[in-house]
């Protein structure tokens, strides 16, 4: 059973922290509650703000520190062709090039992007095509959104480590 406790303590000792210790007190989690989302134009942009809002729970009480400012492009492109050169498959892309701006300074922080994409079927049916690519966008938006945390988190992890090394 002294495995166990070697393989812990190595574990302990090679530096993983958790991103979001402290749980929603943790630095990096007060930090995103800090984040507001501008708006994003398009249908796309309304899914993509609305993820991301809901991922950031913006703090109440104090304003925001920082100001998140994103442009989506959106595609979609035919491909599978039958013989008759009918349209058989699609792929829907998402591209977000997001900017974290710190609203104190003005000064850009972060300057990333992120994407995804789905195929789609495309049907006989016009109204299930236009469903499936309304569904793929609303499956992007999440991934999107999902990124972007992600990166936001890191930079807000990172920062609390340059703020601790400092003291």
């Amino acid at each position: 059973w002294s495995l166990p406790l070697i393989l812990l303590a190595a574990l302990s000792g090679c530096g993983l922290r958790p991103v979001y210790s402290g749980g929603g007190q943790g630095a990096v989690a007060q930090a995103l509650g800090h984040v507001e989302v501008a708006k994003i134009e398009g249908k796309g942009g309304w899914l993509v703000r609305n993820a991301l809002n809901d991922r950031l729970s913006v703090m109440s009480g104090a304003g925001p520190r920082y100001r998140l400012v994103v442009k989506l492009d959106d595609q979609i492109s035919g491909f599978g062709l039958r013989a008759d050169a009918a349209v058989t498959r699609e792929r829907r892309t998402l591209r977000a090039r997001y900017q974290l701006i710190d609203d104190a300074t003005g000064a850009q922080v972060l300057d990333d992007t992120a994407g995804s994409d789905a195929g789609i079927d495309v049907t006989s049916s016009e109204y299930a095509t236009i469903a499936a690519e309304d569904t793929a966008l609303e499956r992007l938006s999440q991934t999107i959104a999902d990124q972007i945390v992600a990166q936001l988190a890191l930079f807000a992890r990172r920062e609390q480590a340059a703020r601790d090394s400092t003291r």
